[in-house]
């Protein structure tokens, strides 16, 4: 049983506040919608828990059962169990997804894992989010569609099996039957290692498909509502707008807000600097 504590949370980014005090548990087992209009924040949240260092803390805790994650370099938030499925993963020229992702494994673990082990456990994780087989050979993300590569960061998690994933648009880029078949590889892992899940989506159909125990939306910087899965259904249906009217928020434009991510911190450090080791 792992719980992600967030307490009192405020992020700036180049001295302006994006998030302004979010409160948040997650536990395993349990799966957490994050909505809310594009610029609020969600990514920032995600990033700023990940250690991105775009993003600077400026008031506020976040725990790992227990340990102090904000005390921790991103390499260390990666061993700790933290993962962070990207909305623009990262390429990275010359290094082959199998190079890759094996020097990632091996970063978190005591043992290196032996290569016919890993290639075993890698292929069957290819399979069950049937991509393409030569996919091991090609380099990280490099000419990857936008569905390949967001089903590699599921790939990515699978192998890496993590105490708490967060995703960020892992739906975006993905037709109606790639987000079947990404969406059946989370919930196997979500079920067998009772993991927990923050999940970032503009879209209810990808909550139908992975049902949220907890919903939240984050407007400004704030989380101003939570509830169940009805909660994104009644979003889905509704929008952000009544949310003005019921709760007296003010929704802030995206262009105020908004800064992208696009450095993958879930993965690359750890896997990039193990690599390096080695040669």
């Amino acid at each position: 049983m792992s719980t992600l504590v967030i307490n009192d949370l405020h992020v700036s980014i180049d001295g302006k506040e994006i998030l302004k005090g979010v409160d948040l548990t997650i536990n395993s087992k349990e799966i957490h919608a994050l909505m809310g209009p594009n610029g609020n924040g969600k990514s920032t949240l995600l990033a700023a828990i990940m250690g991105h260092p775009k993003y600077t803390v400026t008031r506020g805790e976040v725990t790992l059962d227990g340990q102090n994650v904000l005390e921790m370099d991103v390499d260390q938030r990666s061993k700790a169990g933290l993962f962070l499925g990207m909305q623009y993963p990262q390429e990275v020229t010359g290094v082959t997804n199998s190079d890759f992702l094996k020097a990632a494994l091996n970063a978190r673990r005591e043992k290196p894992i032996g290569l016919f082990a890993f290639i075993k456990e890698m292929e069957g994780a290819i399979a069950k989010l049937e991509m393409k087989s030569d996919l091991a050979h090609r380099y990280v993300n490099e000419g990857f569609s936008g569905g390949e590569k967001k089903r590699n960061e599921i790939l990515q998690m699978m192998l890496l099996k993590p105490r708490l994933a967060m995703l960020d648009e892992i739906d975006s880029g993905l037709d109606v039957d790639a987000m079947k078949i990404v969406a059946g590889a989370i919930l196997d892992e979500y079920e067998k290692r009772e993991l927990g899940l923050v999940i970032v989506s503009h879209y209810d159909r990808f909550y139908q498909l992975i049902k949220p125990t907890h919903s939240h939306i984050l407007i400004d910087g704030k989380i101003v509502m939570s509830g169940d899965d009805t909660l994104a259904k009644k979003i889905d249906e509704e929008g952000y707008d009544w949310l003005q009217t019921q709760l007296g928020v003010v929704i802030v434009p995206e262009e105020e807000v908004k800064a992208p991510v696009r450095v993958s911190v879930s993965l690359g450090t750890c896997a990039v600097n193990e690599r390096a080791k080695n040669e």
